[in-house]
């Protein structure tokens, strides 16, 4: 027996189907336990998260020195999602959400499964210890425990609802949708954001008094408000969005308010100064914690890199960088004294992500976590600190952050192609950086360039947290194992390595500049001697199918083939006020320019075409109007669509089947 199938039956991490296709090492490579979504208790060193096998969702709970325990899971590869999990503060209680889709958690309900009877979006509660039956509370998500643990909150399409042991009743409702839900410290409130589209409010309920107020109701968006510790005051950050064509010192566009939760009076604490940083860039995960010694901590990038700041809650003052240096931190989160705070980080390493920890107060950062792995997301449960971990051979699991122990059995993906840093430099100067996996086998190989959706991502040297991104390292390593070198390209407009990057000049539908580093990429793997130069494609999905679908119009004689997952393929937009005729013409007309339509006259490499009908980020109709302006030019296309699928496809299966038939399509196409 395989030794990842021992390691999953010894954990008890089994697929309910028979896995016929296991000798498939692609399949293997998807059916590995993939984990998100760690979350601890406020009290006990006790963790839940969600693992994803093969396709079938499961809740596990494990205490920091006990074996896992499974709450909940899904019978097979349904499609059905679970997420949204969170511990009472004691640690005795769990809730999640079963069904809908955490992306859109307020859109229709996805059936990605096509269950004759569409299936719903529930909030689910059982016993941490695994002794009772989890029991249905009502439809919603983003269930929150009352700090006694005896009451939870969720929300609905613009409703909260709240559940005390009985039947969950619906106490407020809001014009718009319900975010950031969060207990007031005494248990008699709620503070949220009422986002209303183009604007947002921070909002209050007092669910005894049963009245709701706006805090500093305001023109822009509010984000991430925050009790103070003793529940008196609130802070929020307020921001704007740049107007079209705003220059890179205009602004400033943001400011971190502080008000008086009993009163809404509100003041300014901090405005963005003009210039680097002027705009609001937050992190993937909260972005604003208030400490026990009265400090607000929360993300500028006034130094060029996205770093965590203090300042005092009452003087306010200059926010001190608590983390300087040339590096991105990803997230950040006060430890449970209120007075240090732990980060990840890729400080040292661009293309990997350590843990770190800092005193508020000052001092040096002290590193938590090393070596050539990756963690992600630290999380404390009482005061024992846990992370997301992955590295070249193990996708993410959940794993003690001392000595990076795993909380469960984590599978690798056996004789792999361990990926090189690269870092490479477009023709207009701008430095990029780029993972090989280097083909197997002699002579000289086909090559592949990946481009990463987003465009507000950064692959790395290893499995990625993200289960998305997780399975395109699988597949670059499937295509390597089969002979394929493949170069992983992180372009400009990525994150990891700075705002001048992120921010670049003349990226999308300014310019596309990013496909600079694309078409430079090829050319490098084109000149390399152990690479065939008239077999070179590229893949990607989202805004890499966008680079995909670019290349090949652009550059048929340098990219003989590709695959476009859900990709963008004209890049115009509808009016935008504010700005001038003359101006708005003179924007769609580059917005054109840079879409892959603006070059269909040039293309002549065949290309696959995958996507999901349902898909609520980049509309079905874009790959649609793709095939039919293909269909007339007589340029060869092939297709793969799957009903009622997402974005990011819900059910392996078909993340199995596309990749199978993209192997398939390069090995027809780019064969001798």
């Amino acid at each position: 027996m395989a030794n990842w199938k021992r390691l999953l039956l010894a954990a008890g991490l089994v697929l309910a189907a028979p896995m016929a296709w296991a000798q498939d090492r692609l399949a293997q490579a998807l059916a590995i336990p993939l984990a998100s979504e760690l979350t601890g208790a406020r009290d006990v060193a006790r963790f839940a998260w969600i693992d994803n096998i093969g396709g079938a969702r499961s809740l596990w709970v494990a205490d920091a020195k006990g074996a896992p325990r499974r709450i909940a899971a899904e019978p097979g590869d349904d499609g059905e999602m679970l997420y949204d999990p969170v511990l009472s503060r004691d640690g005795s209680r769990v809730a999640w959400v079963r069904g809908g889709d955490e992306e859109f958690p307020d859109g229709s309900i996805p059936n990605t499964g096509v269950a004759p009877v569409a299936p719903k979006q529930q909030v689910m509660l059982a016993p941490a210890d695994g002794s009772g039956a989890p029991v249905v509370l009502g439809e919603g998500h983003s269930p929150v425990f009352a700090p006694d643990g005896t009451q939870v909150a969720f929300s609905r399409r613009g409703e909260i609802w709240l559940w005390d042991g009985g039947a969950a009743r619906k106490v407020a409702t809001v014009a718009g949708t319900v975010g950031r839900l969060q207990w007031a410290p005494d248990g008699t409130r709620l503070l949220f954001i009422d986002d209303r589209g183009d604007h947002s409010f921070v909002a209050l309920l007092d669910i005894a008094g049963g009245t709701l107020r706006h805090v500093d109701p305001g023109l822009g968006t509010a984000v991430e408000p925050v009790f103070s510790p003793d529940g008196s005051r609130i802070a929020f950050i307020r921001y704007l969005d740049p107007p079209p064509g705003a220059g890179a010192d205009a602004g400033p566009y943001w400011s971190l308010r502080v008000a008086d939760a009993a009163t809404g009076a509100t003041r300014v604490l901090w405005s963005a100064p003009q210039g680097p940083g002027g705009r609001y860039a937050g992190t993937r995960s909260r972005n604003l914690f208030w400490s026990a010694d009265n400090r607000i901590v929360f993300p500028w990038e006034g130094s060029g890199w996205i770093h965590p700041y203090a300042i005092d809650a009452d003087r306010g003052g200059t926010p001190r960088d608590l983390t300087p240096g040339a590096f991105e931190v990803e997230t950040f989160l006060l430890a449970p004294d209120g007075r240090s705070l732990v980060y990840a980080a890729n400080a040292g390493d661009l293309d990997r992500r350590h843990l770190w920890r800092v005193a508020l107060s000052g001092g040096a950062p002290q590193r938590v976590t090393g070596g050539t792995g990756i963690e992600s997301f630290p999380t404390f449960a009482g005061a024992t600190l846990a992370t997301i971990a992955t590295d070249a051979t193990h996708p993410a699991h959940p794993a003690l952050a001392e000595g990076l122990a795993p909380m469960r059995a984590a599978p690798a993906l056996a004789d792999i192609v361990q990926p090189q840093a690269v870092v490479l430099r477009a023709e207009d100067g701008v430095a990029f950086h780029a993972q090989l996996f280097a083909g197997r086998g002699p002579g000289k190989h086909p090559a592949l360039i990946f481009v990463h959706g987003g465009p507000r991502r950064q692959m790395l040297l290893g499995f990625h947290a993200m289960g998305y991104y997780s399975n395109a390292y699988a597949m670059n390593q499937a295509l390597a194992a089969k002979g394929y070198t493949v170069l992983s390209v992180n372009y400009r407009s990525g994150t990891g390595y700075g705002r001048a990057f992120r921010d670049a000049a003349e990226t999308g539908r300014d310019g596309a500049s990013e496909y600079r580093d694309v078409l430079a990429a090829g050319r490098w793997l084109a000149a390399r001697g152990d690479v065939d130069a008239k077999r070179i494609g590229i893949w990607g999905g989202s805004w890499g199918g966008y680079l995909t679908a670019l290349a090949l119009a652009r550059n048929s004689d340098l990219f003989a083939a590709g695959a476009d997952f859900h990709g963008v393929h004209t890049l115009v937009r509808p009016g935008v006020r504010g700005v001038s005729p003359e101006a708005e013409a003179a924007a769609r007309a580059m917005q054109w320019q840079a879409s892959p339509m603006a070059s269909l006259g040039q293309w002549r490499s065949p290309v696959l075409l995958v996507h999901g009908d349902d898909d609520k980020n980049v509309e079905f109709g874009q790959s649609v109007l793709l095939a039919r302006e293909l269909a007339a030019r007589r340029i060869p296309y092939r297709e793969l669509v799957f009903p009622n699928e997402r974005h990011e496809f819900f059910r392996t299966a078909h993340w199995l089947a596309a990749y199978r038939a993209t192997i398939a399509f390069f090995d027809e196409v780019l064969a001798k």
